[in-house]
């Protein structure tokens, strides 16, 4: 049974899973709208993947006798500047969703719900791994620097990036 404290800070991060979906789901069509055939796809695969890390709170809070909540989110911004402004955005973001998950695997601890503490470590991997894409990326269009031509190659590129499996069973 979780804590009213957990189910509230769980619902929070439900919230934040959201909202970053709808946040690669904006840079998807701002890349498309630009061209970027491969970047659109790989923000298109990772709202997925965004998603996907929602329902697995959102069905844990059920599971464990809370109540998972569908909250209102806030309208992610659809103009990014250029392509290496839209990926230090995404970096930002998840360094921030990074810091909520900490935040939230403290309260566990605190609390000791070793069950919940449990469940939150894939997401922490997670993360890491989220931040670690964000960073190779934005090393690869510093690279790039101006030549539009290494961005056409970049592009082209990135869809080897894509890891979602739409496939995989929502735990």
């Amino acid at each position: 049974m979780l804590s009213s404290n957990i189910e509230k800070a769980l619902n929070k991060q439900i919230k934040i899973e959201a909202e970053s979906s709808q946040i690669y789901l904006a840079m998807a069509s701002w890349a498309e709208l630009k061209g970027m055939e491969g970047v659109a796809e790989f923000m298109y695969a990772q709202t997925d993947e965004e998603r996907m890390h929602m329902l697995k709170i959102f069905k844990f809070v059920n599971e464990r006798g809370g109540h998972a909540i569908v909250s209102e989110l806030d309208a992610p911004s659809t103009d990014f500047g250029s392509t290496k402004e839209m990926f230090e955005t995404l970096l930002k973001h998840e360094e921030f969703v990074s810091q909520s998950i900490n935040e939230l695997v403290a309260i566990t601890l605190e609390e000791k719900d070793y069950a919940t503490h449990n469940f939150l470590q894939w997401y922490v991997a997670e993360q890491i791994e989220e931040e670690a894409t964000a960073r190779t990326i934005l090393d690869k269009i510093n690279l790039i620097g101006d030549d539009r031509s290494g961005f056409y190659h970049f592009d082209k590129d990135i869809k080897a990036m894509i890891n979602f499996n739409p496939q995989a069973p929502i735990v």
